[in-house]
């Protein structure tokens, strides 16, 4: 499926700014946001995912933000699927589109399509059977050792992509890392701009404090609790950064001030993780503030600050 003009893709690392500066270029370009985030699209899991506030959503239409319950099952094919919608029904009526959001693998199959590897249920579960068995750690490090690339790019409590990545070179026998390299090259299935907003270190690492400081105070903890009371405990959602310190405050293994520091210093190792990813996908243009070629592709000049 081809559009035309091409689509604007705006990723960066967590905490850049990427919310606060799409609202106001699509307000400015008349377009609205396919969210490419894969802990925005489930419900009730609202403060540690960073959601567009609700002023945000109602200054401009926001796709693909709390569709899935968080007990279902997700996947970047499903994601890519939804957006491709997305972008068609936004296109129809006339409309520009912003996709918006630092999940490297979303934006990498809605540009380029699936990798070659077909699931393989049986080896799934037998990795995960023995995940549960050795631990995340020990999963992690059998990864380092067949593909470091990808061990390099998944944290170590990501199970869910350890066993993907450890699942892909067991039936095919290459690491996954290379199979990625390859996949990316091929004709994209949309034309777009994929730009990569790139602030100091320094400033980045000051926002990503402010807003850990800020979910925290805005009742991380507390959402974390109803979140559990609710069934949630196990959810995927509640494996990610925030919502895992969070539970661990919950449940009296971290104290409130320790949770908070560990939950920015993951933050801070995601973030260099998501700049490591785009580094190695083709034709990201990385752009420092105040980022004026991304509103010059856009057609609207930057505002002065």
């Amino acid at each position: 499926m081809q559009i035309d003009p091409p689509l604007i893709v705006i990723s960066g690392p967590t905490g850049s700014g990427k919310t606060e500066l799409a609202v106001e270029l699509a307000e400015r370009v008349g377009a609205e946001i396919v969210s490419a985030d894969s802990q925005a699209v489930y419900r009730h899991f609202d403060l540690g995912t960073a959601k567009p506030s609700t002023e945000q959503l109602a200054r401009v239409p926001h796709h693909l933000v709390s569709i899935v319950e968080p007990t279902e099952t997700f996947s970047a094919a499903r994601w890519a699927a939804l957006a491709d919608a997305a972008i068609a029904e936004i296109t129809q009526r006339g409309r520009r589109v912003l996709v918006v959001g630092g999940t490297g693998l979303y934006l990498r199959v809605l540009l380029h399509g699936l990798t070659h590897a077909p699931p393989d249920p049986a080896v799934r579960r037998a990795l995960e059977e023995e995940a549960r068995g050795v631990g995340p750690q020990a999963m992690h490090r059998r990864l380092a050792e067949v593909d470091p690339d990808a061990a390099a790019r998944l944290a170590v409590a990501d199970v869910l992509r350890v066993v993907r990545a450890l699942e892909i070179h067991a039936t095919t026998g290459t690491p996954p890392s290379q199979l990625r390299a390859a996949h990316a090259f091929k004709p994209a299935r949309h034309p777009a701009r994929l730009f990569f907003l790139d602030p100091d270190r320094e400033d980045l690492e000051a926002r990503i404090a402010e807003r850990t400081r800020g979910m925290y105070e805005r009742g991380l903890v507390a959402e974390t609790e109803r979140l559990v009371a609710r069934g949630f405990r196990d959810a995927a959602p509640m494996r990610s950064v925030g919502y895992r310190q969070a539970l661990a405050v919950v449940e009296g293994r971290l104290g409130a001030e320790q949770a908070e520091r560990e939950t920015a210093l993951e933050t801070r190792r995601y973030a260099k993780r998501q700049r490591t990813w785009f580094r190695r996908e083709p034709d990201t243009r990385f752009v420092t503030p105040p980022y004026a070629a991304l509103w010059d592709e856009a057609g609207a000049h930057a505002p002065r600050r």
